[in-house]
C-alpha cells in the first residue's frame, strides 16, 4: 500500500502538494552544486530512471517552458496546465530561483543568463552513471522522440542518436517521431538495438498481430518490474501514414488492460506503462485501466515537479530536450509498492560535469558536420522560442519567412513542441535553424485556399488540442498562423471556436468564398512539392541579417 502523502491528487488543487518540491531551495543566483542536484533519499529496492523527448538534442541548450498551457474539461486547472507564477505558487517556489528558471517562462532571459544552458547528453550520462553507481540494477527507460529533431539526426537517418543512446545503455524505449524515418529504417535499427523497442499498441495491418514487443519483465532488487510500451497512438493522423503503411496504432485501452493482466499473471510486482500518449491521455488511461502502478508519460513535453496520483497510479512527466532526468525509487514487495521517493533532476549544464566518454562520442558523431552546423546565418535581437499553445516567436519567424520567400498572403506552421530557444543577442547558426525544422517531410508548399477551408483547418486543429475528451487530443499546440489574425474561444464545441479571421496586410475580414495564397510546411501528403523549410528560413535570415520579432497579439483567446 502506498503510504506517501505528497501526491498531487487528480482533481485536487495544486496547493495540496507536499513541501516545496524536489529541487534544493536556493536564493536567486546562489551557486548550485552537482551534489545538490543529485542528492536523493534512497528508498526501497527498485530504482527507475526516466528520460524522454530529447529530440536529438545532445548539446546544452536554452529551452523556455510555456507561459500558456490550457487545460479544458476535467483537466482545467490541473497539472500540467499550471504555468508561470501559478506554478511557482503551487509549489512554494520563489521567483528568481533555479526552480523558476527550469520550470517556467518567468523572467526567462535574465535567469537564463544567470544559470546557464540546460541539458547535454554528456551531462545526462553523468547523472545516469551516478544513479547506477549507487543502484547498479536501476532501470533506465527512454520515452521516445529520441532519434529525431536535429540536423545530424536527419543527415544520419537517426544513427547518431542510436549510437549515443546505445552508449547510455537504456533498458527499453518506446517511440513516436522515430517512425518518420520510414518503416524500413525503423526495422533496420530495431534489429540491431541491444534493448527492446516496445509498442504494445502497434499492430501489423495485414495480419492484425503485434508488430513489436509489447512488454518486458525485468528482475530488479528482488522484484519483477513489468514495462509495457505505448507508442504515440495517432501516428497515421499526425504524421505521414505512407511512411509506415502497414502499421496501425491507437490508444487501444483494452489492449493495455490485457497486457497489465498478462504481466501480473507472469508474476509482475510492479507494472510500468512507458508511454508516449501525452499527459492528459495518460491521465484518462489511469482512470480507465486498472493495475498500472506507474505511467512514465511523454510526448507533451511536460516537466511536472511531483508525481500526479490518479487512483492507485502515479504519473511522472520528465520534460523534454534533455532538460530533466527523473529518478523514482520504489519500496516493493509481493504486496506491491509500500513507499517511494521521486526527484525531477534539472540538468544544469554549467553545474553537472560532462561525462568524458559521452562527450567524446558526441564530438565524434558531430565532427563530419561541424562546419555546416556552426555556420552563422544571422543574429537575433529577440528571444526565439516555440512552446505555448499559440504562436511563439520561432514560429512567427518561420511564418514570416514563408510569406516573404514564397510570396504568400498567409503562412501556416505546425504546432510542434520540439525546438530549443535562442536568447536576444545570440547568433543564429544553421544548427539552430535545423533544431526548429529538421524532419523527413520538410517541403514548403505554396498553394491556394479559400477562406472557408482556412477556417476548417483552424477548427480541426483546435479540436485536436481543446476537445474536452483527452482521447481526441493529439498533444501538439495550435497551428501557427502568419499574415492572418483570429479569435478563438476554447470553451466552444468544434466548428464554433474560431472567428474574426482577418488578413493582416489589409485589415479585411477573411472571405469564406475568396481564395488566398498560402504557404506552409510539414504536410503529411506524400507528393508535397517545394523547397525544404530550413532553406526557406535560412534564406530569409541571411537576407535580413538581424531578426527582431515583436510580441504577437494577432490571436485573441477566450474561454480559458
Amino acid at each position: 500500500m502506498i503510504s506517501r502523502r505528497d501526491f498531487l491528487q487528480a482533481g485536487v488543487a495544486a496547493a495540496a502538494i507536499f513541501g516545496a518540491g524536489n529541487f534544493p531551495v536556493l536564493a536567486a543566483r546562489q551557486a548550485l552544486t552537482q551534489n545538490q542536484l543529485l542528492d536523493f533519499k534512497t528508498t526501497g529496492n527498485v530504482t527507475i530512471i526516466h528520460f524522454t523527448d530529447c529530440h536529438a538534442q545532445v548539446k546544452p541548450i536554452w529551452f523556455r517552458e510555456p507561459s500558456v498551457n490550457i487545460g479544458v474539461g476535467a483537466q482545467k486547472g490541473l497539472l500540467p496546465h499550471i504555468t508561470g507564477q501559478d506554478l511557482l505558487n503551487a509549489f512554494n517556489y520563489q521567483t528568481g530561483t533555479p526552480e523558476a528558471y527550469a520550470l517556467t517562462s518567468e523572467d526567462f532571459v535574465s535567469l537564463a543568463r544567470s544559470y546557464g544552458k540546460m541539458g547535454g547528453l554528456d551531462r545526462v550520462s553523468t547523472i545516469v552513471k551516478a544513479i547506477r553507481s549507487e543502484r547498479p540494477d536501476a532501470l533506465f527507460l527512454d520515452g521516445g522522440d529520441t532519434w529525431h529533431g536535429s540536423m545530424t539526426a536527419l543527415k544520419t537517418d537517426g544513427q547518431d542518436m542510436v549510437n549515443l543512446m546505445n552508449a547510455l545503455n537504456p533498458d527499453a524505449m518506446t517511440s513516436h517521431w522515430e517512425f518518420t524515418y520510414g518503416i524500413d529504417r525503423v526495422n533496420e535499427i530495431v534489429e540491431e538495438l541491444p534493448f527492446p523497442f516496445l509498442g504494445a499498441n502497434i499492430f501489423d495491418n495485414e495480419w492484425d498481430e503485434p508488430a513489436f514487443e509489447p512488454y518486458k519483465i525485468f528482475e530488479r532488487g528482488g522484484a519483477k518490474v513489468a514495462v509495457i510500451g505505448q507508442a504515440f497512438p495517432y501516428m497515421p493522423i499526425a504524421n505521414p501514414g505512407w511512411m509506415f503503411p502497414n502499421l496501425s496504432f491507437g490508444i487501444r485501452e483494452a489492449r493495455i488492460q490485457e497486457m497489465v493482466e498478462e504481466v501480473k499473471q507472469e508474476g509482475a510486482d510492479v507494472v510500468v506503462l512507458l508511454s508516449h500518449n501525452g499527459f492528459d491521455v495518460d491521465r484518462k488511461v489511469a482512470q480507465q485501466v486498472s493495475g498500472i502502478d506507474v505511467i512514465l508519460s511523454g510526448h507533451t513535453h511536460d516537466a511536472v515537479p511531483e508525481p500526479v496520483k490518479v487512483g492507485k497510479t502515479m504519473i511522472i512527466a520528465s520534460g523534454s530536450n534533455g532538460k530533466f532526468v527523473s529518478r523514482l525509487d520504489l519500496d516493493v514487495d509481493k504486496n506491491g509498492i509500500k513507499d517511494f521517493t521521486y526527484k525531477l533532476i534539472p540538468v544544469f549544464s554549467d553545474v553537472i560535469d560532462p561525462d568524458t566518454e559521452m562527450a567524446a562520442l558526441i564530438e565524434k558523431e558531430r565532427a563530419p558536420f561541424k562546419e555546416e552546423l556552426e555556420e552563422v546565418i544571422g543574429t537575433t535581437d529577440s528571444l526565439l522560442y516555440r512552446r505555448g499553445n499559440f504562436n511563439g516567436t520561432w514560429d512567427d519567424l518561420i511564418c514570416q519567412a514563408l510569406i516573404e520567400e514564397r510570396d504568400a498572403d498567409i503562412a501556416l506552421s505546425p504546432g510542434f513542441r520540439w525546438g530549443p530557444s535562442l536568447l536576444p543577442g545570440d547568433n543564429i547558426t544553421r544548427e539552430d535553424i535545423h533544431n526548429a525544422t529538421s524532419m523527413t517531410y520538410p517541403n514548403a508548399y505554396r498553394t491556394e485556399m479559400t477562406g472557408q477551408y482556412l477556417h476548417e483547418i483552424l477548427e480541426d486543429v483546435a479540436d485536436n488540442l481543446f476537445n474536452p475528451d483527452p482521447y481526441y487530443q493529439q498533444g501538439g499546440d495550435m497551428v501557427r498562423v502568419g499574415g492572418m489574425g483570429y479569435s478563438i474561444d476554447v470553451s466552444k464545441p468544434v466548428g464554433e471556436r474560431v472567428s474574426n479571421m482577418t488578413l493582416l496586410k489589409t485589415g479585411e475580414t477573411i472571405d469564406p468564398a475568396k481564395t488566398y495564397v498560402v504557404s506552409g510546411w510539414a504536410s503529411v501528403g506524400e507528393d508535397t512539392e517545394g523547397p525544404e523549410i530550413w532553406q526557406v528560413v535560412e534564406d530569409y535570415i541571411s537576407r535580413k541579417g538581424t531578426i527582431t520579432m515583436d510580441p504577437n497579439s494577432t490571436v485573441r483567446v477566450t474561454g480559458v
